[in-house]
């Protein structure tokens, strides 16, 4: 798995990346509210507004406005040539955005569910990630890949999957996950400035979270992890959906007695470890908490390069908190099946009993 908090196929630099887009940048001052979805949509919008070589392409994405309403009215604002809607053949739509890269544009390719990404997962790992070291360098392919993931929406087999990892683990791919709407509509530009390839995992269930979006100063760049919460007694970690679990947890810890504090990890690849490092030299205790099963995962990955790291500053085991290592079940066991505060609050007294 790539860890490493430089670039992933050193093509940019990390201020590059967070620089985003100029229209985006000088947007009016304005602090607005708006459900996560709306905040991507509205980041789309801007990302297509200050670049004309941005384009889109997906199933449904155009007259639908995709399943989740994310690209709704782009289409009719900036017309069927930008925003197109493709047959289902997810291996066919990631092998055209490859070549519109290679001839200059920026295509932003939907994958409609999370497990609808797997026929066009040879494009992504042996042709998309690897072109521009195989091409030492001559060239950049600007694709970002948008991928709704997760549970919590009660759906049938193949749309509520975390398949992460399977990215995480590929060299020359970037991998973030939005937790907030603010996050959603900065990192959603960001992703589409960069010149490497994006893997932007939405987490669904918070399509409809509605939070406060800056529209005119974003908060960090696009591979930053962030301190959501202040505590001294555990850290928790996470990305994406998980992150509003972990906040649940922290303020029922807090009614016993117990301070944590929280981590939101935002970007799996590269992932920024210092802000992680810094919260468990402070605490000496640390659980990371995800939707994906635990085996071979990000969480694995965290937890093992914070025993190496900070070995010495731990008072007990780094302890994981995952879905089950089985394929995701039918939607009534998907409770039983997700993490959720309860689990994490376990996971906090077993780090609190060493």
């Amino acid at each position: 798995m790539s860890v490493s908090t430089s670039p992933a196929t050193g093509s940019e630099t990390a201020a590059e990346t967070g620089a985003g887009t100029a229209a985006a940048a000088a947007a009016p001052a304005a602090v607005v509210a708006m459900p996560f979805a709306k905040a991507l949509n509205a980041g789309l919008r801007a990302a297509m507004a200050a670049d004309d070589h941005v384009l889109m392409m997906g199933e449904d994405i155009g007259k639908l406005g995709g399943v989740f309403r994310v690209t709704e009215g782009l289409q009719a604002e900036f017309g069927d040539r930008r925003v197109l809607d493709t047959p289902l053949a997810e291996s066919g739509i990631v092998g055209t955005a490859i070549g519109l890269a290679m001839a200059g544009f920026r295509p932003v390719v939907e994958i409609q569910f999370d497990g609808f990404v797997f026929p066009a997962f040879d494009q992504i790992t042996t042709q998309l990630a690897k072109l521009t070291n195989r091409l030492e360098g001559a060239a950049s392919f600007p694709v970002v890949i948008r991928i709704p993931y997760g549970g919590h929406i009660g759906a049938i087999e193949h749309h509520q999957e975390s398949p992460e990892t399977y990215f995480a683990h590929t060299p020359g791919l970037r991998v973030v996950s939005p937790s907030t709407p603010n996050d959603a509509y900065w990192m959603i530009q960001d992703a589409i400035a960069s010149n490497d390839p994006v893997i932007f995992l939405e987490p669904k269930a918070k399509y409809w979270l509605k939070g406060e979006v800056d529209t005119a100063e974003r908060s960090l760049p696009l591979h930053a992890s962030r301190i959501v919460r202040r505590g001294t007694d555990v850290t928790l970690v996470g990305h994406g959906a998980m992150v509003s679990t972990l906040l649940q947890a922290a303020a029922l810890a807090e009614s016993e007695g117990t301070s944590c504090e929280v981590v939101d990890l935002r970007s799996l690849s590269p992932i920024d470890y210092g802000p992680i490092l810094d919260s468990v030299r402070r605490t000496g205790r640390m659980v990371y908490a995800q939707e994906a099963p635990g085996n071979v995962s990000v969480g694995s990955e965290v937890a093992a390069t914070v025993m190496e790291r900070a070995f010495f500053a731990l008072e007990s085991p780094v302890i994981r908190v995952s879905g089950f290592d089985v394929p995701f079940p039918p939607a009534k066991l998907e409770g039983t099946y997700l993490p959720d505060a309860d689990r994490i609050l376990e996971a906090v007294d077993r780090a609190l009993a060493y």
